[in-house]
């Protein structure tokens, strides 16, 4: 107890010759102190792995986060914000927005099966894939149909991710989309409040090579908006494991359905973190919100 010293104890001990009750307690004390260093040891050890293994989840959630874009337009024709909330470190939801030509923006949100890090990975995977393929000026179910085939070659994990794929005219508000089993839709006419948008549905991408899927056209009108949203949303559940559903979604909404996009993603978080209370975050939070003016097309920075 002096010295922590388990090779001094040894030592101390092995001066005890007894062959009686003292000399097996001197090997019990021996082993004992044997065993106490071992295990300071694993401790050491395994606090050395937990430090390497958070730095490295830090790394992985940054390099996940450097991914979504950051930087929301700023346009004349419409507003555009968005949050993904990882239940973990890092997530499977990704949500991404990007210009195909001057006048068409693509939209997409998704939602990969599973957690934590094999989750992120295919969600990296996933978001490029998709993007490249939209920027090659397909249509949605044809990107989603290319992407689903490139992302079932070598899928010996079978996961697969639930998207909403959306192609925007930024001068009419018209928009062409396919969904492939995600979440509906929430849609907001221009004086109207939000409504649940029961669109088609297609099969997951990742699931099965040859899978087809449809279009869809929609109009988003001169002072509507869009909210698309993961299972995060309206699966989230209480202590009581209620969940919290798209009704709630579709109140929090339209407290002030006008509000900007920003507004409206702040208010559902809040609602939903009012809801859930002390449970915890079962699943990733992931949210996109685009209002439409229509007004020019001049951008303001």
């Amino acid at each position: 107890m002096d010295d922590k010293d388990s090779d001094a104890v040894a030592a101390a001990m092995e001066t005890i010759r007894s062959k009686n009750e003292f000399g097996t307690l001197s090997d019990d004390v021996t082993a004992l102190a044997k065993e106490i260093d071992r295990y300071n040891e694993e401790n050491v050890k395994l606090a050395t792995e937990k430090e390497r293994v958070s730095a490295e989840l830090g790394l992985a959630a940054k390099i996940q986060s450097d991914m979504l874009p950051k930087i929301f337009p700023n346009h004349q024709q419409f507003e555009l914000y968005a949050s993904m909330d990882p239940a973990k470190e890092v997530g499977g939801d990704f949500y991404d927005f990007f210009k195909i030509d001057d006048t068409h923006l693509g939209l997409v949100i998704a939602d990969v099966s599973g957690k934590g890090i094999p989750a992120s990975l295919y969600m990296m995977m996933s978001m490029i894939v998709i993007r490249n393929y939209a920027r090659a000026g397909k249509s949605p179910s044809e990107v989603l149909r290319k992407a689903n085939r490139s992302l079932c070659e070598n899928n010996d994990d079978t996961m697969f991710v639930t998207v909403w794929f959306g192609i925007m005219d930024i001068t009419s508000g018209h928009v062409i989309a396919s969904n492939a089993g995600h979440e509906y839709p929430m849609l907001k006419k221009a004086d109207g409040s939000f409504e649940l948008f029961k669109d088609k549905h297609g099969f997951v991408i990742g699931g099965m090579p040859d899978m087809k899927y449809k279009d869809y056209e929609f109009d988003i009108e001169k002072g509507g908006t869009l909210f698309l949203y993961t299972d995060g949303a309206p699966e989230a559940t209480d202590v009581n494991e209620q969940l919290f559903g798209t009704k709630r979604m579709l109140d929090a909404l339209n407290v002030a359905p006008d509000d900007h996009p920003k507004a409206l993603i702040d208010r559902m978080t809040e609602a939903i973190n009012d809801f859930v209370g002390e449970a915890p975050q079962f699943d990733d939070l992931t949210m996109l919100c685009l209002k439409y003016s229509g007004d020019d097309d001049t951008e303001k920075q």
